[in-house]
């Protein structure tokens, strides 16, 4: 198990996937973890695995798209090494016409719920001591390679994870000089319930626990973009330069010509 710098970690979304392998991966004697989600259930099964690995663990079952829940948890966790911004959601389309509801659910957790995690954390940031580092804090937002790719199967998730990463990837140049690192975490396909149900081949596939450990070691490195796997960014660049047109017929999706009547 690797042994991570930091103390007092929070992580939303802690229920499953990539939230309960960081939460698992971080847990060790002398760490502190603040961990969130949605399923009451499923969060204490988290921090018994995580108080079995010898972490102190305060959960909080709420909604990231809560502000005034989130700015009160935040607030009141105390000192804060590091702050994940994990929880997420999706919903593939297969390139049809996106629901309104879901694109508004996207967006109000993707990153409204960022927003609300990472805000009120900055704020806590700002007010600690720096470590031996100079470094007051970090905050991760959990993006993805998505972000490099208008996908049109995935509107709003491929928007929603572009939006947190240029954020956090802009913002960082300038909460450096005061100690405060951001990093912008764009992993690939993770066998998860939410990849599941996607109905298409999903090139290097890896378990949680490598992306944890992946996301882990390129925060600890002090990376702003943390990605992986590099072959599938290598293509997602590739794709993503292309003219849209191109992108889409690539994909299958050819629009549809206007009918007359």
């Amino acid at each position: 198990m690797a042994a991570y710098p930091w103390r007092d970690v929070m992580i939303t979304g802690a229920t499953g996937g990539l939230g309960r392998a960081l939460a698992e991966a971080c847990a060790a004697p002398g760490v502190t973890l603040h961990l969130s989600g949605r399923d009451e259930a499923r969060l204490d099964a988290v921090v018994a695995a995580c108080v079995a690995r010898g972490a102190a663990v305060s959960p909080r079952v709420l909604d990231v798209t809560d502000q005034a829940a989130m700015a009160d948890w935040v607030a009141g966790a105390g000192r804060l090494d590091l702050v994940i911004a994990n929880a997420g959601v999706s919903g593939g389309t297969g390139g049809q016409t996106e629901p309104a509801d879901q694109v508004a659910r996207i967006f109000a957790t993707n990153v409204g719920g960022v927003l609300n995690t990472a805000l009120p954390a900055l704020a806590v940031m700002a007010g600690q001591a720096p470590d031996a580092a100079g470094v007051r804090g970090r905050i991760a937002v959990i993006a993805s390679i998505a972000a490099f790719v208008a996908a049109p199967g995935a509107p709003a998730y491929c928007a929603s994870k572009s939006a947190v990463q240029r954020w956090a990837e802009a913002l960082d140049a300038s909460e450096r000089a005061r100690g405060i690192r951001l990093h912008a975490v764009c992993p690939g396909y993770i066998r998860t319930a939410m990849t599941a149900r996607n109905p298409f081949p999903m090139p290097l596939l890896m378990t949680p626990e490598v992306a944890a450990a992946r996301t882990l070691a390129g925060i600890a490195a002090g990376r702003v973009r943390v990605v992986y796997p590099r072959r599938l960014y290598a293509v997602a660049r590739l794709v993503g330069a292309l003219p849209p047109a191109w992108r889409n017929a690539m994909m299958g999706v050819v629009p549809a010509k206007p009918r007359e009547g």
